[in-house]
């Protein structure tokens, strides 16, 4: 079975945080996991768009309910017509959570994931509970995912 990865982050981001983003993405993909985002722009872009330049496969969580909402890297639109409920899904269907930057809505995809002991790797996000795993660039965020998921 497909170990999923999240990575979440603002849809307005720093530069900086869509370079990570993009590296998060191919690195992601060229472990043959599957790349899930919020399917909007921003770091979930830029995290698609490095999953698809190493021919991953990459699941945008919609928030509205058109596909045509998805950014241009998504390969599977999931449409939720949730808004940010659909944070709920992104968290409860993934194995790992990384989160690069982030403004309220990731602190909510945070906040649900340790609710549930859901592993979430911040890079330049929220600080706001020791169970999170932080990692200062995207090969050390993917280094803590495979000693994540070499656990379970």
């Amino acid at each position: 079975m497909y170990k999923v990865i999240a990575v979440i982050g603002n849809s307005v981001p720093l530069e900086e945080y869509e370079t990570i983003a993009y590296e998060l993405g191919g690195l992601i993909a060229e472990r043959n996991w599957v790349l899930m985002t919020g399917g909007l722009g921003g770091v979930m872009e830029k995290a698609c768009k490095g999953a698809k330049e190493k021919k991953g496969l990459t699941i945008g969580i919609l928030p509205g309910a058109d596909k045509k909402e998805a950014n241009k890297y998504v390969d599977i639109p999931v449409i939720t017509a949730m808004q940010q409920a659909r944070n709920a899904i992104i968290v409860r269907s993934a194995d790992v959570i990384v989160a690069v930057g982030g403004g309220l809505g990731t602190l909510s995809e945070i906040a649900m994931a340790l609710k549930i002991n859901k592993p979430v790797i911040t890079v330049s996000s929220w600080d706001v509970d020791d169970k999170l795993i932080k990692a200062h660039d995207a090969q050390s965020a993917v280094d803590e995912i495979e000693k994540i998921l070499s656990k379970k």
